[in-house]
């Protein structure tokens, strides 16, 4: 299970997460819904490891993380994938979608034979592989990062608005996927967005609301 317990986050000097906690089962797909701007985003660098809280803590399959980016271990880094809403803001503009799949591939020095693997799994061509950013639309962009995300094969998976302003074949296409390789590897699932009907879809209502009902609670709570 991914945990996290009383998490605090603040921006100059502004709480945008305050003592929230939130458990994402493994081999489970839940949502966690709310509107734009109220912390969502930050709870997922936090869940991924990414983020420092200014309190709090996260626990993977029940081991705490003594902390964050490259200060937690490996295994638990690499335990723990999110797909960011904007691919454009989360990709080096100067690889091709080839590279930026197999990036973490050369980063832990492992083949890079999966990459391939996923990208045809995500319906890119070997064409569509050789070109960079810029040459590509958002959803096959977008298609890119999601296969950069399973290369690892993270036990668990954030999926932060991963689908807004995607169309709706991309959509399904993208959500079909990540189901696919839950129900082949036990992994859990994240899914955030503000679309509650596209969660109610994706994970058969297990959808947490954001921001927390009651105040005095460490946890989200199941609506």
């Amino acid at each position: 299970m991914l945990e996290a317990h009383g998490i605090t986050v603040g921006y100059d000097r502004r709480r945008v997460v305050d003592g929230v906690g939130i458990a994402v089962p493994a081999g489970a797909a839940v949502g966690l819904a709310g509107p734009s701007g109220c912390g969502k985003s930050t709870l997922a660098r936090v869940l991924a490891l990414l983020q420092r809280p200014a309190a709090g803590r996260v626990v993977i399959d029940g081991v705490p993380a003594p902390g964050w980016r490259y200060r937690a271990p490996r295994e638990l880094r690499t335990s723990v994938a999110l797909v960011f809403q904007q691919p454009r803001l989360a990709v080096d503009p100067r690889l091709t979608l080839a590279e930026i799949i197999a990036e973490p591939l050369r980063a832990t020095g492992r083949p890079a034979e999966r990459a391939g693997e996923l990208a045809a799994e995500m319906g890119l061509t070997p064409e569509l592989l050789t070109r960079r950013p810029h040459e590509v639309s958002d959803g096959q962009l977008q298609r890119a990062c999601v296969a950069r995300a399973l290369t690892l094969r993270p036990r668990y998976l954030i999926c932060d608005e991963m689908t807004t302003m995607l169309d709706v074949s991309t959509q399904a296409h993208l959500v079909a996927r990540i189901e696919a390789y839950r129900e082949a590897t036990g992994a859990g699932v994240l899914a955030i967005s503000h679309d509650t009907d596209l969660l109610d879809r994706w994970c058969g209502g297990r959808v947490y609301t954001w921001p927390p009902g009651d105040k005095s609670a460490d946890h989200l709570t199941l609506r």
